[in-house]
């Protein structure tokens, strides 16, 4: 029974298994699951451990089937490092990885932690070739995973919800939302081919960029408004400047350049708003 599709042998295995290891796109829900546990304060590291696993868990669910998918049953990749079978015992190995964790959650902090990581893995499972149909699904699945990454985060260490983490999350899915209507441009020409809808396909290339900015825009409006609020720490708004800045770069670049700076700086942008959170300088002279 192989499981990589180009080699054989158990290094070769391994390193099919290990390509579905995607850091780019790996670290946002990992950092962000960390992210909600600072902002709870008192962190339990074995807690947050148990988190973050489930979260790794669920995004390599979601890289393994959607190269499954991708490959194996529309055609549309030219190769996959795993063959049919190397997917699904891949996907078997995530899947009883998030299993373990949820029952260790579940355990370790209560039954409304697992309600909060278990939507993770099945945005993850569903992505494609269900959720990766519909403009809104297609773009709002990984910066959801990822708002959930950092509600789930802060419940598990805090065993309750304030509005800060809830606020978070929903300004990292209004910005990674934008980003992600960037991505999906790259491939518009290709995605209308197969009828894939996503938003460039639906409304067009230009007016998903607009799109996209628009809500990179009012994702920053937004933690302005939070930070007057007091809902955020006020070095919040450094996080928003220098995001600014990155898309202002970007809203200059070609798709794949705009992509790559947006995604970067989302990792400045989450970066900032650690350190807001964990010393707010700004605030401590205010």
């Amino acid at each position: 029974m192989a499981l990589a599709r180009n080699e054989t042998g158990i290094d070769a295995t391994v390193r099919a298994f290990r390509s579905q290891v995607h850091p780019v796109f790996m670290t946002p829900p990992l950092a962000a699951s960390l992210f909600g546990a600072i902002l709870a304060g008192n962190i339990d590291p074995s807690v947050a451990a148990v988190h973050v696993i489930a979260i790794f868990a669920a995004v390599y669910t979601a890289h393994v089937k959607d190269g499954y998918v991708d490959f194996h049953v529309r055609g549309e990749d030219d190769d996959h490092p795993l063959t049919a079978t190397g997917c699904r015992v891949a996907l078997a190995l995530s899947t009883g990885t998030f299993a373990l964790c949820c029952i260790a959650l579940g355990i370790l902090v209560g039954p409304f932690a697992v309600v909060l990581v278990l939507p993770t893995w099945l945005i993850a499972y569903c992505h494609a070739p269900q959720l990766d149909m519909n403009p809104v699904t297609a773009t709002t699945g990984y910066p959801l995973g990822i708002a959930l990454s950092v509600v789930g985060g802060y419940y598990v260490q805090a065993v309750t919800l304030t509005a800060a983490p809830i606020a978070f999350a929903l300004v990292f899915l209004l910005l990674l939302s934008g980003i992600k209507v960037i991505d999906d441009a790259q491939d518009y020409a290709y995605d209308r081919s197969i009828e894939k809808r996503t938003v460039a396909v639906t409304v067009g290339p230009d007016r998903a960029y607009g799109v996209a900015y628009g809500l990179i825009t009012l994702a920053l409006i937004a933690v302005a408004a939070l930070v007057f609020a007091h809902v955020f720490p006020v070095t919040s708004l450094l996080a928003a400047v220098a995001f600014a800045a990155v898309a202002l770069v970007a809203r200059r670049a070609d798709p794949e350049l705009a992509t790559m700076l947006l995604i970067r700086g989302s990792y400045v942008f989450l970066a900032v708003l650690v350190a807001a959170v964990r010393f707010d300088p700004i605030g401590s002279l205010v």
